[in-house]
């Protein structure tokens, strides 16, 4: 019989691509793991990895085991899914991954309906970039992720993800209230020559906030570039840069921030995605309905909401 916490290894470095990154991933060392595919490839009775340079790659027979592996391990999510089902109560523990602005918009209300509803359940929530998110997803990491979709960069449709969008957040040019700065621009083209604040251009959202420009007729000078949607505010706020911002922020950290729409009235997608087999588990779909809720909850209240300036 084939050892499924060793299948998982196989299946982490299918993922992964390295030794090193599936032992970071799984909180093993890379002894450990070179080890326990070794007992695998013993078991399997065949070879599962070929040397290439300094690493490894998977041969044709470990992908084929690899997809067994995740079919099995999908089963099993949905077997603790439907045992989770059977109980009158909540309880246990759900990893959830986000990303800044909805821990700070969103998850504190929905957390609020957790205790009330669910005060069995302990819910564990950790900061995470999109990227990272979708990773410790597909290596059971966490059970739920809060993910983000940018114009003109859509995320690739995994048949093994259930995903589920919240909202359209509208993305606005952001401006300070006061200061040489705060006069709204008859056109982007007018800022070419502001210091702006972005995200990396390594990342889906500095990729669109440059695209945004470029297609203004300009390259803009990033003199501050961090994914820290709250410094980013503070920059704006304090008369430092210009930026693009999601609507969807705590209207604490707006304050002295002046919207402006932007051509073509762009926005981001908010959803939630857990795996397939982990949807129907009752701790998922009850965190579902909480986040909902919260956004209904803040959305006629805040005034970030209704800044418009066209």
């Amino acid at each position: 019989m084939l050892s499924l916490p060793r299948l998982r290894i196989l299946s982490e470095l299918s993922n992964r691509g390295t030794i090193a990154a599936t032992a970071r991933a799984l909180s093993y060392t890379p002894s450990a793991v070179s080890q326990q595919l070794t007992l695998l490839e013993r078991e399997a009775g065949v070879p599962l990895l070929e040397r290439v340079g300094r690493g490894v790659r998977l041969t044709g027979a470990a992908a084929l085991l690899v997809d067994h592996a995740n079919a099995v391990m999908a089963r099993l999510d949905l077997a603790e899914a439907e045992l989770a089902a059977t109980q009158h109560e909540l309880h246990g523990r759900m990893r959830v991954a986000s990303f800044q602005s909805v821990v700070l918009s969103l998850v504190p209300g929905a957390l609020d309906r957790m205790v009330i509803e669910h005060p069995h359940l302990r819910i564990d929530i950790v900061q995470r970039e999109h990227g990272q998110a979708y990773e410790g997803l597909l290596s059971y990491e966490f059970d739920l992720i809060l993910g983000e979709e940018y114009p003109g960069n859509p995320d690739r449709v995994r048949d093994e993800v259930d995903r589920f969008d919240l909202l359209t957040d509208p993305l606005r040019l952001a401006l300070p209230a006061e200061g040489p700065l705060s006069e709204r621009p008859r056109s982007l083209a007018d800022l070419a020559g502001a210091p702006w604040v972005l995200d990396p251009e390594d990342t889906p959202t500095g990729r669109w906030g440059r695209e945004v420009c470029r297609q203004a007729g300009f390259e803009p000078i990033t003199s501050f570039e961090s994914p820290d949607l709250l410094l980013q505010a503070e920059l704006v706020r304090t008369g430092h840069a210009v930026a693009f911002l999601p609507e969807l922020l705590p209207s604490t950290y707006l304050q002295g921030i002046t919207f402006v729409s932007l051509p073509g009235d762009p926005h981001r997608v908010l959803y939630t995605a857990s795996r397939a087999g982990r949807a129907g588990h009752p701790a998922v779909q009850a965190f579902r309905e909480a986040l909902a809720e919260a956004l209904e909850a803040r959305r006629p209240a805040d005034p970030a909401w209704g800044v418009r300036v066209s």
